[in-house]
């Protein structure tokens, strides 16, 4: 557990994030854990915050890397503790700032996971096949599908509001970070089962605090991103597939299945959200046979 003197500290980085950054609070929430982490190892190894030097600093960040920490994680902790040293040399809380010349970690490209088409299709029909049906099928059905067909990330499907369907339209209006908003086309699948589950399910489970959130869990209130988790792995058990997914796997695939069908990068890059075409083409990782076959097609002297 933290000393007070860490604590305070913290909870007025943490505050100052939220009130003057405006961060998310899944990114504060984020920072809180990443910089909890390193005040403990702080506390572990000095008296007070003013001991602090850039090589015990160092030290940290090593301590992280050898526990086999993703690139993008311990880029994320960089950028905690470098905040949080600026705020506290801008605060005068400290006199030096120790983390001035840490520098970020090269992120390494990495091909995320996908699913393929066969392995889609079983983890979304998975729901259907209990005997007998669970309670909430219905609701899991339409989360699986809503995943596949929007790309959508799991922060913003457990914030997702039923004002925000358009289905005679074929639309969902979509909250992504920074508060930023988008319209995807939604698929007729996901609209079927979507909809049977607010007229079939939902209409039960409404309390007085379920305000107007899409998924609802067993006590009316909005889904956690953990339940979304579960959802996910458990009828990807069901469904026999064995590697390992997330909610954001859905994601990748959602991007992968496009791009593979035809779709163009730049119309992917409106339906994921994403502010640059960068982070769009990691999605390019299209099997040869494909590139192949597209270049055929396409090119005069195919």
């Amino acid at each position: 557990m933290l000393d007070v003197q860490y604590r305070s500290v913290l909870d007025g980085f943490l505050n100052y994030l939220l009130i003057e950054r405006n961060f998310s609070e899944n990114t504060r929430l984020s920072y809180q854990h990443d910089l909890e982490r390193y005040l403990l190892f702080m506390q572990d190894h000095i008296g007070s915050l003013s001991e602090i030097m850039p090589p015990l600093v160092q030290e940290f960040i090593t301590s992280l890397y050898h526990t086999g920490l993703e690139a993008s994680s311990l880029a994320r902790n960089i950028s905690a503790i470098r905040s949080f040293h600026k705020f506290l040399a801008t605060d005068r809380i400290l006199v030096t700032n120790p983390a001035e010349n840490l520098h970020q970690p090269r992120q390494s490209r990495y091909l995320p996971s996908v699913l393929t088409v066969d392995e889609t299709m079983r983890i979304l029909d998975a729901p259907l096949t209990q005997i007998p049906a669970g309670k909430f099928h219905l609701r899991d059905k339409a989360v699986l599908e809503f995943l596949y067909a929007t790309g959508i990330r799991v922060s913003e499907l457990v914030n997702l509001q039923q004002q925000n369907l358009y289905f005679d339209a074929g639309f969902a209006r979509i909250f992504g970070k920074g508060s930023k908003e988008r319209l995807v086309p939604v698929g007729r699948s996901a609209i079927e089962w979507t909809t049977r589950y607010i007229n079939e399910l939902r209409i039960s489970l409404v309390r007085r605090d379920s305000e107007d959130y899409l998924f609802l869990n067993a006590r009316g209130r909005k889904l956690s991103r953990m339940a979304i988790f579960n959802i996910v792995r458990q009828y990807a058990s069901l469904a026999g597939i064995e590697k390992e997914i997330s909610p954001h796997t859905f994601r990748h695939t959602f991007a992968t299945h496009l791009l593979e069908g035809g779709a163009d990068l730049r119309s992917v890059q409106e339906m994921l959200g994403h502010s640059s075409i960068v982070t769009t083409q990691i999605y390019t990782h299209l099997d040869r046979s494909f590139i192949k076959e597209v270049h055929k097609t396409f090119h005069p002297r195919g």
